[in-house]
């Protein structure tokens, strides 16, 4: 994982691609959504075939921070057909793509973030909460310095307000706080073993069953 930010901050990298992102999230045991690069069209068909329909396909560089609202994201893409048609519009909408995100498409009614930032006084800190659409209007949030213990990752999802989603909750079942837990306290570990990463954005963080899996992630350097 050194490898990738040493290389990425050599070529002047603000931040990680997305893919570059949730290749260093995953490596702290985070579980993230099967996904694969694809740079030709007809990758794009045979990945998209293999992850197993429908996908998600975004437009993917370390320039592309704001994926959505530049329109470089289409969900639900549901044969290779129409794989290598999305293919074809992304990579032509911007120049200097390293290619296409080809993301399995993971569902599920509950949505949280992950956070790492770090603060002047303290270092590294951890945040975790309610995500999705609803982070910035409800900022039900809470902190911990990094490095976390197991317990003060459990500590955490016990505080937020909104904890009564965490449990059996419309017919889904109780999320499985071990896994939480343990992606809480690997993003610390990754802020504590990196300096140069300045924060992490996990958002959504779904809850897929009663998994927590990252669909959209951000790494930005220092």
């Amino acid at each position: 994982m050194l490898k990738i930010i040493q290389q990425a901050i050599a070529r002047g990298q603000k931040t990680l691609s997305e893919y570059e992102s949730s290749l260093v999230i995953k490596s702290a045991g985070v579980e993230v959504a099967p996904s694969a690069l694809a740079k030709t069209r007809n990758e794009a068909g045979q990945i998209a075939e293999k992850l197993g329909y429908p996908v998600v396909m975004k437009g993917c560089s370390a320039e592309l921070a704001h994926k959505t609202e530049a329109g470089m994201v289409k969900l639900n893409v549901g044969n290779s057909e129409e794989a290598a048609r999305v293919f074809d519009e992304l990579m032509g909408k911007i120049k200097g793509l390293d290619g296409v995100l080809i993301q399995k498409m993971v569902k599920g009614s509950r949505e949280f973030v992950i956070g790492l930032s770090r603060d002047p006084q303290f270092g590294p800190c951890v945040m975790f909460g309610l995500g999705g659409i609803f982070t910035e209007a409800i900022k039900d949030v809470t902190f911990r310095v990094a490095p976390l213990s197991k317990e003060d990752a459990l500590e955490m999802i016990d505080e937020i307000k909104t904890k009564k989603l965490l449990g059996e909750f419309r017919g889904s079942p109780a999320v499985d706080r071990e896994a939480l837990a343990k992606a809480l306290v690997g993003v610390g570990e990754l802020g504590i073993k990196y300096d140069s990463i300045s924060e992490i954005d996990i958002n959504p963080l779904i809850i897929s069953g009663n998994k927590p899996v990252a669909v959209d992630t951000l790494v930005v350097l220092k």
